[in-house]
């Protein structure tokens, strides 16, 4: 498995749909997912991940500090720190709070949304993908928003086919609809990381750049592939072709940190997520990821969460 992939599994998502709606312009809204939005996960995950899916019609999407994005039926966008943000017809409109005009879910079904001007209509389906562990390489490194549109490339047009339908026969209630517009956004998600890695300039720096780099990237695939070995940075260095110093240097300036940090916070990263499945223990799940002790896992774990392994397990297990 390659580093991306590895850290794609490790996000380990939980994807809801929770509203559908209908806009006739004029009209401005302001939006964000909500605690309350979360309640059919159960509790509010560590980290939220918003997305607008358009179905027919059109919008403007608007976030502090970024131009403005125009979307269009088919496009899908993504925002990977869930910052609040603005959906309208048109731009310098004021907007308006809508959340007393959302008509609660019934269940089974989702909640709606019906609100503007009497004008031209857009069909957005809004949704969230949750995971329990927020500080993620991945999820650090994504600019506020990722713009999908569906149909360009091999991926992306298979997908656009069956969100649509899987959007259409939502929009009937039909039963097991909602399901699978959750798996295909956590598809979704993947596909526009995926896109946002082709583009990124070779200067770039960051967790995402460095997949590309010849020796930090197949660093990266070694420590992710091998994660209980005794990793040092000169076995590291060995490995990749490169001295110590050279190799030290290249990730630190690529990742911000040296290999040793990026290794210990990434396999305590993995075993919170390994934590929250239950029927693994701390021993197996220590040394599963390098440590060579429960007690010394314990401590890691603890100077990274806060919490001993077995009382952030209690926190964030289902059920």
């Amino acid at each position: 498995m390659d580093a991306l992939s590895d850290v794609l599994a490790a996000v380990r998502f939980s994807a809801v749909v929770f509203l559908h709606a209908e806009f006739t312009a004029p009209w401005c809204i302001t939006a964000k997912v909500e605690p309350e939005d979360c309640r059919l996960l159960g509790a509010v995950p560590a980290h939220i991940i918003a997305y607008h899916y358009v179905v027919d019609g059109e919008l403007f999407l608007e976030l502090a500090g970024e131009p403005p994005l125009r979307l269009g039926a088919g496009d899908i966008v993504l925002l990977p720190r869930n910052d609040a943000h603005r959906l309208a017809s048109a731009l310098k409109l004021h907007p308006v709070v809508v959340d007393d005009l959302i008509q609660p879910a019934v269940c089974p079904g989702l909640a709606r949304l019906h609100y503007g001007g009497g004008g031209e209509s857009t069909h957005v389906i809004c949704g969230f993908l949750g995971c329990e562990v927020a500080d993620n390489p991945l999820l650090a490194t994504l600019p506020p928003a990722l713009r999908l549109r569906l149909s360009e490339g091999l991926a992306g047009a298979w997908v656009e086919q069956s969100f649509r339908l899987a959007a259409a026969e939502f929009a009937t209630d039909t039963s097991g609809s909602a399901a699978l517009l959750n798996k295909l956004a956590e598809l979704l998600f993947i596909e526009a990381v995926r896109r946002y890695l082709a583009t990124l300039p070779a200067e770039q720096n960051g967790w995402l750049a460095a997949l590309r780099d010849p020796f930090v990237g197949k660093a990266l695939a070694l420590l992710h592939s091998r994660l209980a070995e005794p990793w040092t940075t000169e076995v590291l260095a060995r490995e990749v072709g490169l001295s110590r110093s050279a190799f030290a240097e290249r990730f630190s300036r690529l990742l911000g940190q040296p290999p040793m940090t990026y290794l210990g916070h990434w396999r305590l990263q993995l075993a919170a997520t390994r934590l929250c499945d239950g029927g693994v223990s701390l021993a197996q799940i220590a040394y599963a990821i390098g440590y060579e002790s429960e007690a010394a896992f314990n401590r890691a774990f603890k100077r990274e969460f806060g919490l001993p392994p077995a009382t952030w397990r209690k926190q964030h297990s289902a059920g």
